[in-house]
């Protein structure tokens, strides 16, 4: 198990005390000790040079024991009455006399090394155990000249066992006042680390908080020691992380509210073709079922070539490439695609963005089919003038007979040139939103009744019956009645023109919450699925041949439409082949509050 912070620093506390207390306590030994020998060697050197000052009396020449043993055991006595043991000892070796043994029992001294310094150099010390007692011994020999003969070696002893007693109650005290200073400044090691632990705990603490998120600062201590003064430089990290943490979330939260709000469709990719990101867009053009998650390959979620290209081009190295999809079967989608090359750090991938053109290409579609067909509506009636002015001025015009219908013919096309030019007035017109409306109150029935009376009469011509179907107290609706009528107009003279003899026309009208919504019903030949999407756009016509035969010039529910849509309503149809059409539009009800900022439009 890991040791914490507060054991270790009191283990590195106790071991450091131990480590010197240990050391102190054998050389203070040691110390003492030497001390004690020098003293003990200095007082029996003292004894010594006493003992030379005094030596024995009656010492006979050339000879080595005493004339009389009895001065000579007088006079070690003497000199032993200081605590010492006295030797006199030979040159040879041979114990004369001794304090504390018998010199007959006593073996040869001459191997002793304090002997042999004495006679060697005059003055010799040892410390070692004695045989003769079985005690150790501090050992000082002198030599003592003798007239005449051989010297004698005076030598002096000093037990040490009072020395070994005084070291054991000396060791005794150190050690104990080594036990009470390791236990004092145990505790206070402890204490010192048990604090110095808590802090460092607290600062750990700190720092697992900001590590979660939790940026409030701690507390810092008032000691003025570096821990403090890590602690506010944690503090003042904790609070730039804060702030920094903060901006990047909002810029990332920003980032992404833009992102999954664009219709765009945007996806980041790496350099090893896998999903980064994708917004909700990317999946909505691909037709996902659910947002591709990331680390997916592009490749599974992906199936247009022509984008898997485009990315491949730039994470081989190009900058940027441009190209286009095409997407759906029945419902086609087109969409601008653009690739880029992004590059973060160590790392590189690319950026699409799908941009829908759908639109773009549909108002393309639509600008060539309305350039031809204008071509072509205008082409028909001019080649008739054309042609029978020539014939005319060839001749003709001295044909009593065909003069007249010639003439009759160009009055005829000059006419739908006429109407054709004022629709495609009106239209540039209303797309200019040059449009002029005066708004005021109409009621709907009195508005419906001028309409219907009006083409009551071509509606009899065709063997046709006009029925009206108006909901009860329908309230005025706001609108240009002019205008207006040329809606309705028109959708009854389209009516009237595409259903068979015998057929009929219904025009019904109904209030749902804040608009009146008006219906034209006929049981004419119907109208294609694929084509009504299209059939509000100028001068698309689902039968040609017909609509020529009419004398239609396919832009009369293009105008339609501009007129609903400047009422502030909406148009639109339902149709089945052989079972007749259903148009609808409505108008918004009349409000006088509302009808003043209208009615300059």
């Amino acid at each position: 198990m890991r040791l914490n912070l507060f054991w270790k620093l009191g283990f590195a506390f106790f071991a450091l005390l131990i480590a010197v207390l240990l050391p102190v306590d054998f050389y203070a030994e040691r110390a003492l000790r030497r001390d004690y020998e020098r003293s003990g060697f200095e007082q029996l050197a003292a004894i010594a040079r006493i003992a030379l000052a005094h030596p024995p009396q009656a010492i006979a020449p050339n000879s080595y024991a005493p004339v009389g043993t009895a001065p000579l055991n007088d006079w070690v006595a003497q000199m032993a009455a200081s605590g010492v043991r006295v030797t006199v000892i030979t040159s040879d070796g041979q114990v004369l006399a001794d304090s504390q043994s018998d010199p007959a029992t006593m073996e040869n001294h001459a191997g002793r090394p304090e002997i042999h310094d004495a006679l060697a150099v005059g003055a010799g010390q040892s410390i070692r155990h004695s045989v003769t007692i079985n005690r150790e011994l501090l050992y000082y020999a002198v030599r003592l000249p003798v007239a005449g003969g051989p010297p004698l070696i005076l030598r002096f002893a000093s037990p040490l066992q009072t020395l070994n007693e005084e070291l054991w109650e000396f060791r005794k005290r150190l050690w104990l006042a080594s036990l009470v200073m390791l236990l004092v400044t145990g505790a206070a090691s402890l204490l010192i680390s048990r604090s110095f632990s808590g802090r460092v705990d607290r600062l750990k603490q700190f720092s697992d908080r900001v590590a979660e998120g939790d940026f409030r600062p701690i507390e810092a201590d008032r000691s003025g020691d570096v821990m403090e003064a890590l602690a506010v430089s944690l503090n003042q990290t904790a609070g730039r992380l804060d702030r920094t943490i903060r901006t990047l979330t909002e810029e990332r939260n920003l980032s992404s509210a833009i992102l999954g709000s664009m219709v765009e469709g945007v996806a980041v990719v790496n350099a090893s073709e896998r999903l980064l990101f994708a917004n909700p867009g990317f999946a909505e053009i691909l037709d996902l079922d659910v947002p591709p998650k990331s680390g997916s390959a592009l490749v599974e979620v992906v199936r247009q070539t022509e984008l898997l290209e485009a990315v491949r081009q730039v994470l081989k190295g190009d900058t940027r490439v441009e190209t286009e999809i095409v997407t759906g079967t029945l419902r086609q989608r087109f969409f601008a695609v653009t690739v880029a090359a992004v590059s973060a750090a160590e790392t590189s991938g690319a950026v699409i963005v799908l941009h829908d053109i759908s639109d773009l290409r549909k108002l393309e579609r639509v600008r060539r089919d309305f350039v031809a067909n204008v071509s072509h509506e205008f082409k028909t009636p001019l080649t008739a003038i054309q042609g029978f002015a020539e014939t005319l001025l060839a001749g003709a015009i001295d044909d009593a007979q065909n003069r007249v219908r010639f003439l009759e013919i160009i009055l005829e096309h000059s006419q739908r040139l006429a109407r054709l030019t004022d629709d495609l007035l009106r239209l540039s017109q209303m797309d200019a939103d040059r449009l002029g409306l005066e708004i005021h109150g109409v009621g709907v029935s009195q508005f419906v009744e001028s309409c219907v009376e009006t083409a009551q009469r071509p509606a009899a011509e065709r063997d046709l019956r006009i029925s009206v179907n108006l909901a009860k107290r329908l309230p005025d609706i706001a609108a240009d009645r002019r205008r207006l009528a040329e809606v309705l107009q028109n959708l009854l003279d389209n009516a009237i023109q595409y259903t068979p003899p015998g057929g009929q026309i219904m025009l019904s009208a109904s209030a749902s919450g804040n608009e009146v919504t008006f219906t034209v019903s006929d049981t004419g030949i119907g109208i294609p699925q694929t084509d009504q999407p299209r059939i509000f756009e100028r001068f698309y016509r689902v039968d040609v041949a017909r609509s020529r035969e009419v004398g239609g010039t396919g832009l009369g529910l293009a105008i339609a439409k501009h007129l609903v849509e400047a009422h502030g309503g909406r148009i639109w149809v339902e149709s089945e082949i052989g079972q007749g059409s259903q148009f609808h539009f409505t108008v918004p009800i009349f409000d006088p509050e509302r009808s003043s900022s209208r009615g300059g439009r």
